[in-house]
């Protein structure tokens, strides 16, 4: 496994954005199939867990530099995070610069079941909005963007990976630690705090429900962002078995075409 921050990719390489578990998944299945594959990480998480292949960190420099970079990918991937809408606006502008077949991975959001409160929102600036008031607040939206949470005057609680950057409400307890998290950790750790509502996006998947498990279970209502909408025309899948499915076929030439 390498890692390297800047450099072009091998020709014939399939490109993968994101750090997310899918990606590391579907890097994982090319892999084992011999189909060469980059994996790109934006490098905002100082200890990523990295996927086999080789590793890109670091930003392109926008549509520009990752439009530059493509010259040498035969299919690319956008698995990042489903609130990560620069990086995916950006892989659908290069990819149609330059006629790179694109595929977006991306797992279904969550639906409310019995017993949800769920309050849905557009922005965390609503999210912010909706909370205001609340004596304590579990604020899990990741640390990009809890500056709109600072004017916040009752106690926060902030999860994440690396120590977020402030501005920070005034009375914010800071917890790091990296999921998955149990329902029972989400429970305890929502009774210890005595949390009265939960902040977070709609991210979709097992890795982080438990905690929509918990808030359930203690009758805490939840504020969730909705995701922002995918470009048109980019074509979409939720799972890994698909995403592969893909990628093979892709890079597969049409019947009867000479093979090298």
């Amino acid at each position: 496994m390498g890692v390297t921050p800047t450099g072009p990719l091998r020709p014939g390489r399939v490109l993968v954005l994101g750090g997310t578990g899918e990606a590391r998944r579907l890097a994982g299945r090319l892999v084992e199939q011999g189909i060469a594959v980059t994996s790109s990480l934006a490098g905002r998480v100082a200890a990523p867990v990295l996927p086999d292949g080789a590793v890109r960190v670091g930003g392109f420099g926008g549509v520009e530099g990752l439009t530059a970079e493509l010259g040498g990918v035969a299919a690319l991937v956008d698995a990042t995070h489903p609130f990560a809408a620069t990086v995916t606006a950006h892989a659908a502008a290069a990819a149609a610069a330059t006629g790179t077949p694109l595929l977006r991975l991306q797992r279904p959001g969550w639906t409310a079941g019995p017993g949800d409160d769920w309050r849905w929102v557009g922005t965390l600036e609503e999210a912010a909005a909706a909370v205001r008031g609340y004596g304590s607040v579990f604020l899990t939206t990741g640390r990009q963007g809890l500056a709109v949470f600072a004017g916040l005057t009752g106690r926060c609680l902030v999860r994440a990976v690396d120590p977020p950057a402030p501005p920070l409400p005034a009375r914010t307890t800071v917890v790091l630690a990296r999921g998955p998290f149990t329902r029972e950790e989400e429970r305890a750790l929502m009774v210890e705090h005595g949390v009265e509502v939960l902040v977070t996006k709609d991210s979709g998947g097992g890795m982080t429900a438990a905690k929509l498990a918990a808030a359930r279970a203690l009758g805490v209502p939840v504020v969730l962002v909705r995701r922002p909408p995918l470009p048109a025309g980019v074509p979409t899948v939720a799972t890994v078995g698909e995403a592969l499915a893909w990628v093979r076929a892709t890079l597969s030439p049409p019947a009867g075409t000479p093979r090298p």
